[in-house]
């Protein structure tokens, strides 16, 4: 019994390694690179454009910097432009595949850095960015259709092992099905919140505007939402299902980017899930650009597979193994954290948490001199942003460290041992609005931490206590 067990085993494990080391077409690996290369080009240009480089990095006082990462700084004014046109272009290098490899580096450490300066500007799909650009490190999305090739033609190879591909197609996998986990709760299914309060603002639009006004609609969007990120991975997966389930991709992100102004994410993920398609249609659109070229195409093309040897090999897929076992336990670390998930946010971020929550506050801040008696209340627009003041209001972790700012800026002001307590209030999803924080605590003997955050207080509404 125990060698028929051993042999299931070992068979098991050979059919899901043969899987991933399988030859496939490179073809969805270059249309990848160049999709990816060219919408950040673009991003990266209307960021520039935008004047966010000085707005979010350059005029703020101070920036919330990430748990960990507190030595990650902005630079000046000139240095903050380099490093945005240096990701300009690396961007243009990586679509057109010239110095592949120094180029999706040096646009991963940059891109990531920037995004770590400041938590004020956290968005899914700038996480998504990220990953994508490091998973793209390890694969050889250069060795066809490529600058590189031109560069050196001994480069090319037209096959490449089946995992270069497939985890593109994991991640996506992921984002869809945690997205849609994520919208089973009571606001989202029977509230349609926080739907029912955004869509009304598109009531402008022609067509469709007045529909939007429509109670109905919000809950036909809520579950049609949930549905869809659900299953949509499954169905893209699917070979005989892969092209309408794109057409509900598409539909999807571009109603998305239609009624919320969210840049650029409905069309980076428009384009990367293009690698669902199958090989022949990404041979076909290279083939079409090389026609636009004018280059003649020379018929059937040698096979020439990509080689990688046994230690390259065992050394990427432990990597890749660790790295999407943490894809999966990031948005599931929320299970550790007591609380509302929404109210708290701990275990919120990286989780694929897209849209789902209607959250404003306002948040005031007392610095007492134990010594002198006295209580100032601190007016946060002269250190914060509008922007920073708004999100740092209704986040825990950012209310803590602009509580230490405080602190470090009157300590030097003279106040010897001040005590830092706050005063903040705040509305989700439309529930009334109530106390966020103990203002009995002083917020300067609390550290950062990731244990949960005995000083939030609980939420407290009707409806949720029925339901939790």
């Amino acid at each position: 019994m125990t060698a028929i067990k051993y042999n299931f085993i070992q068979r098991w494990k050979d059919q899901i390694l043969n899987v991933f080391i399988q030859q496939t077409s490179i073809a969805p690996l270059v249309i990848l690179r160049i999709a990816f290369g060219a919408i950040m080009f673009i991003s990266t240009l209307r960021f520039i454009s935008k004047g966010w480089v000085v707005e979010y990095y350059v005029q703020p006082i101070y920036h919330f910097t990430y748990y960990g990462f507190e030595w990650v700084r902005p630079f000046d004014e000139q240095t903050m432009f380099l490093i945005f046109y240096t990701m300009v272009i690396a961007a243009v290098l990586v679509t057109v595949g010239l110095f592949y490899r120094l180029s999706i580096i040096t646009f991963f450490l940059l891109f990531t850095y920037v995004e770590l300066i400041d938590k004020t500007t956290y968005l899914n799909h700038y996480y998504f960015v990220s990953i994508v650009s490091f998973l793209m490190i390890w694969v050889p999305a250069n060795r066809y259709f490529s600058m590189d090739i031109l560069r050196k033609s001994s480069l090319k190879v037209t096959t490449v092992p089946n995992w270069c591909i497939l985890i593109f197609k994991l991640q996506l996998f992921l984002i869809y099905f945690f997205a849609g986990l994520s919208k089973i709760n009571y606001d989202w299914l029977i509230e349609a919140m926080p739907l029912r309060l955004w869509l009304p603002a598109n009531s402008h639009l022609p067509w469709i505007g007045s529909w939007l006004t429509k109670e109905w609609i919000a809950y036909v969007f809520s579950w049609g939402g949930l549905l869809f990120d659900l299953f949509i991975g499954f169905l893209l997966f699917n070979k005989r299902t892969v092209y309408i389930a794109y057409f509900f991709v598409f539909v999807f992100h571009a109603f998305t980017a239609l009624f919320f102004q969210i840049g650029m994410f409905p069309y980076i993920m428009m384009s990367i899930t293009l690698i669902f398609f199958g090989d022949r249609y990404h041979q076909d659109f290279i083939n079409g650009m090389r026609r636009l070229a004018g280059k003649k195409l020379a018929g059937f093309e040698q096979t020439i597979p990509l080689l990688i040897t046994t230690g390259y090999r065992k050394f990427v897929l432990i990597l890749l193994s660790v790295y999407f076992l943490l894809q999966v336990l990031l948005p599931l670390r929320y299970f550790i954290y007591p609380g509302h998930l929404f109210w708290t946010e701990e275990g919120f971020r990286y989780s694929w948490r897209v849209m789902l929550m209607e959250k404003t506050g306002l948040t005031f801040f007392h610095v007492k001199d134990p010594d002198k008696g006295t209580d100032l209340e601190v007016n946060n627009k002269i250190f914060l942003t509008p922007l920073q003041e708004k999100m740092m209001s209704t986040q825990p972790d950012m209310i803590l460290q602009y509580a230490h700012f405080l602190g470090d800026i009157y300590r030097a002001d003279g106040i010897k041992d001040p005590v830092v307590t706050v005063e903040s209030y705040v509305t989700l999803n439309g529930a009334p609005s109530q106390r966020f924080i103990d203002k009995q605590v002083n917020l300067l003997k609390e550290s950062e931490s990731f244990r949960h955050k005995t000083w939030i207080l609980p939420f407290v509404h009707p409806k949720f206590a029925r339901c939790e």
